[in-house]
């Protein structure tokens, strides 16, 4: 069922020259990949990707709980501060540091799938599902448009949009993505241009209404496009917005650092309908781990950042937008 890096990548790019819809999930560190043709898909695996579903609108009526347990605060305060060392070191200017907490709901895996608002949704098998607000990629014709997200404030702090906006750290890290961004695009691409930047969203977290900061980037790709599918993912990936910049030294640091592996948060998945393709980026994400509920969060660190907002920003990413 999963594919290495190499034979992954290979299957994405026969599927493409041969106009297959198909799926396909692939891991934080590229290791594993799953492709398979939508006319394949057992019902254990469920997507969304804008009005793109392959399963019916629910909506929800019954009561249910949530409660989450966070790593402690020394825990996280000495991660952060082996963060700040690397960049002050000129190792990295921004690295995304994500963790995993334990959460307890009384809805199963598929529940909360069904019911979550998301742009983005992935179910699959019973092991994991994400809820993401955050897009990789979209290509339509020749055009390929990313859309880096990077910046959160609650929506219901007074004059939230324009201290977001304003906020030094915030618009430093978001600058950051944007040229990580625009220079990958650039290795698949040319014609590259930041068409929109910093523009908000609103996403409901839980009982929150959180603020996102995005940008949409685009390019112009060749016209043999879609026999290269699987090679343009490979040399996009992982996203810069979940790892951070330079990215091959932030990868090694996020490696050092973090407790634990990812696996396929913070990965990406995606539909190529046969002609056009949709892919998010893996986060708002929960998996089980030994029959117990995992979710995994984190934020992007930068010289200027708090430390205890960072903590409880990584806190307030753990919802579910039921």
């Amino acid at each position: 069922m999963w594919l290495n890096n190499k034979e992954g990548f290979k299957h994405i790019n026969t599927l493409a020259q041969q106009s297959t819809p198909f799926l396909f999930i692939v891991s934080y560190d590229k290791s594993k990949i799953f492709a398979q043709p939508l006319d394949a898909l057992g019902d254990d695996i469920y997507y969304k990707l804008g009005n793109w579903r392959n399963y019916p609108q629910e909506h929800r009526s019954q009561s249910f709980s949530f409660s989450k347990t966070p790593i402690d605060f020394h825990t996280y305060q000495e991660a952060l501060e082996k963060v700040l060392e690397e960049i002050r070191s000129g190792n990295t200017y921004l690295l995304n540091l994500t963790f995993k907490t334990p959460i307890q709901s009384s809805l199963a895996l598929k529940e909360i799938f069904t019911f979550a608002k998301a742009k983005f949704k992935l179910y699959f098998k019973d092991e994991f599902i994400c809820f993401s607000p955050e897009p990789f990629i979209e290509i339509e014709q020749n055009k390929i448009s990313t859309y880096p997200m990077k910046g959160t404030i609650d929506a219901n702090i007074p004059a939230a949009k324009e201290k977001i906006l304003n906020n030094e750290k915030e618009k430093a890290e978001h600058v950051m993505i944007v040229d990580l961004m625009r220079n990958d695009l650039g290795i698949v691409a040319s014609n590259v241009s930041v068409e929109h930047f910093q523009y908000t969203q609103k996403i409901q977290a839980g009982d929150k209404e959180l603020l996102q900061v995005s940008s949409k980037i685009t390019a112009t790709l060749p016209p043999n496009w879609k026999e290269n599918l699987g090679d343009i993912l490979d040399h996009l990936l992982p996203a810069g917005s979940i790892c951070g910049t330079p990215k091959r030294s932030t990868l090694d640091i996020i490696k050092r650092i973090e407790n634990y592996d990812r696996g396929f948060y913070t990965g990406v998945f995606g539909v190529f309908d046969g002609d056009a393709l949709r892919a998010g980026v893996m986060i708002r994400f929960i998996e089980k781990e030994n029959g117990l509920l995992v979710y995994k969060s984190g934020g992007g660190i930068t010289i200027d950042s708090n430390l205890h907002d960072e903590y409880q920003e990584l806190i307030d990413k753990i919802y579910l937008p039921l």
